[in-house]
């Protein structure tokens, strides 16, 4: 008996309807589940990364350029925020104020940690940590001492330094308010010059952190809520890259000029070399030494308080041992110009900051060796000048030579191995010794030396 088709088609309708509505639960759901993979997909994105700066020394035109350029980076790399890794006796005020500027118009936090240990942060220093948006310190450190010297290379009067000062005081009063820190401690900074630890800094409300190390200053910074003008920022530093920033051996180089005892050195090294050069012509690298150093010592002069009246004496110095080798003064020229240089060394820099000045290891050594070279080279050069002529015509004269002819006053002169048409002012016979007196063209004008040897 045959079964009606109808009846198939029923009983195998299930088994073809299962496959069916997969496919369409699978069409329907996958786009929608790869949709919100991708929506989750930036919240799983890694964490924006950290930026450290790490300086060490004078505050100068180097530093600006280098926070600057860190700073940049940062930005560059939409980094969540850059750690400035700071110790410092302090610098320039144009310097400070220029990283002043840059921290406050930067778009994320910016931290200024108070780093290694035995560090500080003082004079501009202070200024600069209070103006960052977390200032951190490391155990071992201090703050403080911030009270404004002179670096125009003179002394101020008591008008003028009521001026500085309060402009001082303004200023970082202004700063720490802005953050929110203690500003009544600022303005003992700058007039008392107080200063203190890390942890009476962070119980006077003049630091925000205290961290023994970077990896626990971002373990501290996660979470930490930053006011970022009229917006908060939330950091999330746990589990973020960090990128170290160094400063480069360019900018390197550029600090080390900036040194008052490199840019003692060059100028001194300098001026012996152009001297040299004007008393040897021709020697060529004393010139060139001289000529590269000096235009280094003026690109150091002008990021130091340079006393001009230093300037003065020390090239006074250097000139009192050349007329030493050229005038008989039995010794006094010579102690006049050590006694110059010193003063010269003493007055070239005009601060009261000791960063600031040259050290005494550093002057003793160079008025010695500069006294020394001055004395040796300089003096082989006026002797070179003054010593007669060994070659061409000027050589000729005084040389003595023997007369192979009677002289009436015409005759032969037999010098250095040469035999030369000769005029003699005396009569001279066969075998005679004659000097010479001058020369003129191929003939020589001759006169009796009976005491001198053959030429």
């Amino acid at each position: 008996m045959r079964l009606p088709v109808c009846g198939h088609g029923l009983g195998t309708a299930p088994t073809l309807r299962v496959p069916i509505l997969l496919t369409l639960v699978l069409l329907v759901v996958a786009p929608a589940f790869l949709a919100g993979s991708l929506a989750a997909a930036p919240s799983e994105e890694k964490v924006p990364p950290i930026v450290v700066a790490t300086y060490e020394g004078v505050i100068n035109p180097v530093t600006a350029e280098y926070l600057h350029d860190a700073l940049a980076l940062a930005e560059s790399l939409q980094a969540q925020a850059a750690v400035i890794q700071l110790d410092t006796p302090g610098g320039l005020d144009t310097s400070m104020r220029l990283i002043i500027r840059d921290i406050s118009g930067s778009p994320f936090p910016v931290v200024v940690y108070v780093w290694p240990s035995g560090g500080r942060a003082a004079s501009a220093g202070v200024f600069i940590t209070l103006a960052a948006q977390v200032a951190v310190m490391t155990p071992g450190t201090n703050i403080g001492a911030a009270h404004p010297v002179a670096m125009g290379g003179g002394e101020m009067d008591k008008t003028m330094k009521e001026k500085v000062e309060n402009d001082a005081v303004a200023y970082i009063k202004s700063i720490a308010q802005q953050r929110g820190r203690n500003a009544k401690w600022a303005e003992d900074a700058v007039r008392k010059s107080v200063s203190v630890t890390e942890n009476e800094a962070l119980e006077l409300k003049i630091i925000d952190l205290v961290a023994k190390d970077l990896p626990s200053l971002l373990d501290s910074l996660d979470g930490r809520e930053v006011a970022m003008g009229a917006k908060t920022v939330v950091l999330r530093t746990k589990g973020a890259a960090v990128r170290e920033f160094p400063i480069g051996w360019r900018l390197e180089m550029l600090k080390a000029l900036s040194d008052p005892n490199i840019a003692y050195i060059l100028m001194t090294v300098g001026t012996i070399g152009i001297l040299a050069e004007l008393y040897n012509p021709g020697a060529i690298l004393p010139g060139v030494v001289g000529a590269i150093s000096l235009i280094l010592a003026f690109y150091s002069f002008q990021s130091l308080p340079v006393n001009y009246a230093g300037v003065l004496l020390m090239l006074l110095g250097i000139v009192l041992f050349i007329l030493e080798v050229s005038v008989t003064s039995y010794g006094v020229l010579a102690l006049g110009g050590v006694a110059s240089m010193i003063l010269g060394s003493l007055m070239l820099f005009k601060a009261e900051a000791p960063f600031l000045k040259v050290s005494w290891a550093v002057i003793l050594p160079v008025v010695t060796l500069a006294t020394a070279f001055s004395l040796l080279v300089v003096g082989m050069g006026v002797r070179a000048m003054r010593g007669r002529p060994v070659t061409g015509q000027e050589g000729m004269v005084g040389l003595v030579g023997v007369a192979r002819s009677d002289f009436s006053p015409h005759g032969q002169l037999l010098v250095r191995g040469e035999l030369w048409d000769a005029t003699s002012s005396e009569p001279l016979k066969t075998g005679d010794l004659a000097e010479v007196v001058r020369v003129e063209g191929l003939k020589l004008h001759v006169k009796p030396a009976s005491n001198k040897e053959r030429g």
